[in-house]
């Protein structure tokens, strides 16, 4: 089996780190059945034009607390887009997938590829939580605001969705698992069964959600191994050829994989130097 994968999927992220900088917490101990990580994002874009980064599609479902965009986003099937300007700090939630019915209240599919406010899911309680970390003096402020948030809206994890986190997991460890009937054959469910657990908890269909981890996959190699070779790469990511393999890349990331490389190492240009205050 391989390590544990979690696509994270900036585009462009070797550019991305002039641009913000990003760090990963891990939650309060009662919520690591919940929650992957807490990510933190700082930018000072103030004499500088606005930055557009693009993150690929993923499974987890995400609560944003930042000025401009607060809100519980769910599974995406197309690539999202933020502008960053002016200064900025704010913290999103990673959920494991499979998880966050729990909090939802329904199915995940209702918000696959949509974002609903915050306060729709964890109550009035979210205003004052954003607020805390839009004023957080550290990131530690901000994590443990959150984490506040979330512990007083305490769920239970069923079994329906231990066994739809379980089988995410299971598509996480194994590279080789490329078909839902190797994910059924992994789970010992049948094809119907992972189908309804998948939309029900995670939000998305299981062939989705397999296309989702091998594309972000090779969106990594294809941008941090140097000259690709497109054939070879799509027999390692388990493809039976190299334009089912393009087909799927573009579906996912809106570009071939030669597009998707020559964005990703191009950049932002020099920036220009300004009077921070």
């Amino acid at each position: 089996m391989a390590e544990h994968r979690i696509p994270r999927g900036i585009v462009a992220e070797a550019a991305a780190g002039a641009m913000f900088t990003l760090t990963r917490h891990p939650p309060a101990p009662e919520l690591a059945e919940f929650v992957d990580y807490h990510w933190v994002l700082h930018w000072d874009r103030r004499g500088k034009p606005p930055y557009e980064q693009r993150v690929l599609p993923n499974l987890a479902v995400h609560a944003t607390f930042f000025p401009t965009a607060s809100g519980v986003y769910g599974p995406a099937r197309e690539v999202f887009s933020h502008v960053l300007a002016g200064r900025v700090q704010g913290l999103g939630v990673r959920f494991r997938p499979g998880s966050f019915r729990a909090f939802l209240g329904g199915p995940v599919r209702d918000i696959a590829d949509r974002a609903v406010p915050l306060a729709d899911v964890f109550g009035a309680k979210a205003r004052e939580a954003a607020e805390s970390v839009r004023t957080a003096a550290g990131d530690a402020q901000m994590v443990g605001a959150i984490d506040n948030l979330l512990l007083a809206n305490a769920v239970v994890l069923r079994p329906a969705a231990r066994e739809a986190v379980a089988a995410v997991e299971s598509i996480a460890r194994d590279p080789g698992i490329t078909r839902v009937a190797q994910l059924c054959a992994d789970t010992g469910l049948t094809t119907r069964s992972v189908q309804r657990l998948f939309a029900e908890h995670v939000g998305c269909p299981p062939k989705w959600a397999i296309r989702i981890y091998r594309l972000n996959d090779a969106a990594y190699r294809i941008t941090t191994e140097g000259p690709v070779d497109y054939a070879g790469l799509a027999v390692r990511l388990g493809y039976s050829d190299q334009s089912h393999f393009i087909r799927d890349f573009r579906t996912v990331t809106g570009q071939s994989p030669g597009e998707y490389a020559r964005t990703a190492r191009t950049g932002p240009g020099p920036e220009p130097d300004s009077h921070r205050t």
